[in-house]
């Protein structure tokens, strides 16, 4: 809300549809227990209409979901420090208190699959477990870069680097770390509650344990992998260099990044496919790269918005998808169509989804693409 003197300034439509967002997220986040204890509730439920005999087969099941509820709580003491840093998220702006209307907001199934997968974020960004998804996508992005702008060739300092949709910033940590000036976007204000708490009240590593498979009650071999603790950070974000030029922002990435020529290297990983029109997010990251600038991207085509009603969404193949990156002028100097990747995945468990993920890197030509085709000032 803003001031002028006493007099308070009404909110404008996109204001108060902000600050119904944000606290929206926070009702999920709060709501996450009561949500995950009624699942267990249910299977309580289920168990006791068996007939007798077969419970009497079953005398683990009962304590297994008490452990079940225990797990959730801890989940929830860590949601409970992830709320209580949100409003701090933003240096330049408050969302304020909640309203009435705020407090009675409903929260749907929707709303809190994405707390659920918060959760699960932080194994793949931010635990040892997770090591082996970011070998797979953070890790020829990183190489990848160093072959770009190597150390002892270019001040890696002054080498920017831009990482759209960066998730818990994990991927744009590692960057910065390496000396690089990093950014990281991200539009989602589950992902950014998340990683301005863990990058910003981190007290040493793995310092936390979540449970994050605690909500899956189907194809796990052991009924100690539904239980199974994850200990996060494995690395402490505090010892970064405080020389370090990393910086996270939030935003839409088509509204946000606007100024031509700004970026010496776009990095993406499992982005591109996220929003409503996947030639927006080409052309934009032509338009804001440097000439003779890289765009270094890794991941699958799954198209996040594709048969949600009410969602437009462009769908295209990975054949047309790079006819349109030629299209808008860049040079592809390396690709690989068969990248194996998981995401977010359980190893316990036994359903594994894998995607071959394409990895290619583009260069922006030194001059202007010759069809004049890109318009330099817009987006």
């Amino acid at each position: 809300m803003a001031h002028s003197g006493s007099e308070i300034q009404p909110e404008n439509d996109e204001e108060r549809l902000e600050r119904e967002h944000f606290h929206k997220v926070l009702r999920a986040f709060s709501h996450y227990k009561k949500h995950a204890i009624e699942r267990v509730s249910k299977s309580q439920t289920d168990f006791h209409a068996l007939p007798e005999r077969h419970r009497k087969m079953l005398p683990d099941f009962l304590p297994q979901l008490g452990k079940i509820r225990t797990c959730i709580d801890h989940n929830y003491e860590v949601l409970k420090l992830i709320i209580e840093q949100a409003d701090d998220i933003f240096e330049n702006k408050a969302h304020g208190p909640a309203t009435d209307s705020d407090l009675h907001m409903p929260v749907s199934t929707f709303d809190l699959d994405k707390v659920k997968t918060t959760l699960r974020q932080f194994v793949r960004d931010w635990s040892e477990d997770g090591r082996y998804e970011r070998d797979q996508s953070y890790t020829p992005i990183i190489e990848e870069i160093q072959k770009l702008f190597p150390g002892d060739q270019c001040n890696v300092r002054e080498v920017s680097v831009l990482v759209p949709g960066a998730g818990l910033g994990r991927l744009a940590f590692e960057i910065a770390r390496r000396g690089y000036m990093c950014q990281g976007n991200e539009i989602s204000l589950y992902m950014l509650f998340g990683s301005n708490f863990i990058l910003n009240r981190s007290y040493g590593v793995n310092y936390l344990t979540i449970y994050p498979w605690v909500h899956n009650f189907c194809n796990n071999k052991s009924k100690e992998d539904q239980i199974r603790p994850v200990h996060i950070p494995d690395t402490d974000p505090s010892t970064l260099p405080t020389s370090a030029l990393f910086s996270m922002a939030a935003g839409d990435f088509l509204e946000v990044y606007k100024d031509p020529d700004s970026w010496d290297c776009v990095a993406t990983s499992y982005f591109i496919d996220t929003g409503h029109n996947i030639l927006a997010y080409i052309e934009t990251i032509y338009n804001i790269l440097k000439p003779g600038g890289y765009w270094v991207n890794l991941g699958p085509l799954l198209y996040h918005f594709s048969d949600i009603a009410h969602e437009s969404s462009i769908e295209l193949s990975y054949d047309v998808v790079k006819r349109i990156i030629k299209d808008f002028g860049f040079e592809i100097v390396k690709e690989n169509q068969a990248m194996p990747s998981t995401y977010t995945h359980n190893q316990k468990n036994m359903l594994k989804y894998e995607y071959s993920c394409i990895f290619i890197v583009c260069r922006k030509p030194e001059r202007p693409h010759s069809n004049g085709t890109l318009d330099y000032e817009s987006s």
